[in-house]
């Protein structure tokens, strides 16, 4: 436990971004999985309208350095090639 005020404030203001973290991730997860689910339903209309929604939800966590820019470029290549594909 520490002792300092600053560590101790320090320790309070991690805990608060770490849960908001985890609310954009699991945001960003439930996105995603509902993305692929439409994409193994050969549902391919939804999946278009509802791939901007990742997308957006991708460049968010990534500006707020949530995931890797990289990251969320390699999975948008990665929605976008799987999404052109015939089915």
């Amino acid at each position: 436990m520490p002792r300092r005020r600053t560590s101790l404030k320090s320790n309070r203001v991690n805990k608060k971004k770490h849960t908001q973290n985890l609310k954009v991730k699991g945001q960003l997860k439930k996105t995603i999985k509902k993305f692929q689910e439409l994409l193994s339903a050969k549902n391919t209309s939804e999946a278009k309208t509802l791939i901007s929604k990742v997308f957006s939800q991708l460049d968010k966590a990534a500006k707020k350095n949530i995931i890797h820019p990289a990251t969320a470029n390699r999975r948008k290549s990665r929605f976008m090639r799987r999404l052109s594909l015939p089915r």
